[in-house]
């Protein structure tokens, strides 16, 4: 057995560090974020509501950065940082309970604005609190990494001063634009050196962004169950099954898209660039930037899909030529759109290649959404997943040279390091 250490409040990761299983519980609070911000959009779906609940995705999303490259500098489960992490779960979920009055406060009950800056200050306050006391240049950490937490907070409360939008029609935009403003900046504020993106570990920090879209793409998962009106004890009609067997396809296709080699490949990028500038770049733009664009294009997905099966499952209407909104077309194939752009983006920025079929993809999955406003909502569900399952299909039968090396050295290196545990069990346990 080891020797007994003397607690430490901050344990530094190493090189080596993988995600813990008490990271994937604090998710779990994040997984109900997205949900609840695709729940809240899915009951009044407008253009202004769709932009009101990017932006707030967007916060949400910072928030979760924060606390993933806390994770990947300090040991999320030893010392003083699991009380952190369960502090800002608290904080987090009370947040989500706000959401829905975020921007729109409702009569009685507690202020929503102000309800969700409070939390948010909490959850960005304490990430800063803790990089800061482990920092040596305190002074200089609390004001580098504490005013644009100052700042979008600030912002956020701002927003909360204008009228009710009901009062007055420019007050709706006014609130967009502060929250905006608010999430510029905190993403310029992230994107400079000594903002706390420091990649100690390039296997943590690639399996923190390929675990939290996991659970995005799971939340289109839910969505199958919930937006059929199964909850509300409606008869299971055939077009209902038939929908939710083109989902679960759909979903697969893009979970194969990014999982199959790009994953690994971004990985075993990142392991490769060992420059301190170039990897703050590359996780900067690869993870941080281009993950949103996945995260978000799940969850236009995910909400785009909530919306076709709550209108296929309608009673008193034909489910099979019942026709969806040109909102929930849009939706649904931006969607997709969205994340095989980010997709193709990914690409690019890490190994400098672009799959043609992945382009001609994103093209017929744009010239489909007026396409699909005269079909039925099982048609344009049909065709989306046609399209998703022919990328797949065209991936696996060209061979593909990037992706060989790519899953045969993932392969060899997860074969090497349970060959080095098994080694080291022997010797120690």
């Amino acid at each position: 057995m080891g020797s007994l250490r003397r607690p430490d409040r901050f344990l530094p990761t190493a090189p080596g560090s993988r995600v813990t299983r008490l990271e994937l519980f604090y998710d779990l609070v994040f997984v109900f974020a997205f949900l609840n911000v695709t729940t809240v959009l899915a009951e009044h779906l407008s253009t202004v509501a769709l932009l009101g609940g990017l932006v707030v995705l967007a916060l949400l999303w910072w928030c979760w950065v924060g606390f993933a490259a806390l994770g990947n500098y300090l040991r999320a489960d030893q010392g003083v940082v699991p009380l952190v992490g369960a502090v800002t779960v608290a904080a987090l979920l009370v947040l989500t309970l706000s959401l829905p009055e975020a921007l729109v406060d409702r009569p009685g009950g507690a202020p929503g604005p102000l309800v969700f800056a409070a939390c948010y200050l909490i959850i960005r306050g304490l990430q800063v609190f803790v990089l800061v006391a482990k920092s040596q240049d305190r002074g200089g950490s609390l004001r580098r990494l504490g005013l644009p937490v100052v700042v979008s907070t600030t912002l956020i409360l701002t927003a909360a001063l204008p009228p009710n939008p009901t009062a007055t029609p420019w007050a709706t935009w006014a609130k967009l634009g502060l929250w905006t403003c608010a999430v510029g900046t905190e993403f310029v504020a992230g994107s400079l050196r000594g903002s706390g993106l420091t990649v100690v570990s390039a296997g943590h920090w690639a399996e923190r962004y390929a675990l939290i879209l996991l659970i995005a793409l799971g939340e289109s998962i839910i969505a199958l169950g919930t937006g059929a009106g199964l909850t509300t004890n409606l008869p299971l009609v055939w077009p209902v099954i038939t929908a939710v067997i083109l989902g679960v396809a759909v979903i697969a296709a893009l979970w194969w898209m990014y999982f199959d080699s790009l994953a690994l490949g971004l990985e075993q990028t990142m392991h490769r660039t060992r420059d301190p500038g170039q990897r703050f770049a590359l996780a900067r733009d690869a993870y941080v930037v281009l993950h949103f664009v996945l995260i978000a294009g799940a969850i236009l997905f995910a909400l785009g899909l909530k919306r076709y099966l709550t209108t296929i499952g309608e009673p008193d209407r034909d489910a099979w030529l019942v026709r969806p909104s040109d909102v929930d077309d849009g939706v649904l194939f931006g969607g997709v759109s969205v994340y095989a752009a980010g997709l193709l983006a990914l690409q690019w920025r890490t190994v400098r290649r672009i799959r043609p079929a992945l382009v001609v993809a994103a093209v017929v999955l744009g010239l489909l959404v007026p396409a699909t406003t005269s079909l039925p909502a099982v048609v344009g569900l049909a065709l989306l997943t046609i399209v998703c399952l022919t990328l797949v299909v065209t991936g696996l039968r060209h061979a593909d040279p990037f992706r060989r090396q790519v899953r045969e050295t993932a392969l060899d290196e997860q074969l090497a390091a349970e060959h080095e545990q098994s080694a080291w069990r022997r010797r120690h346990l």
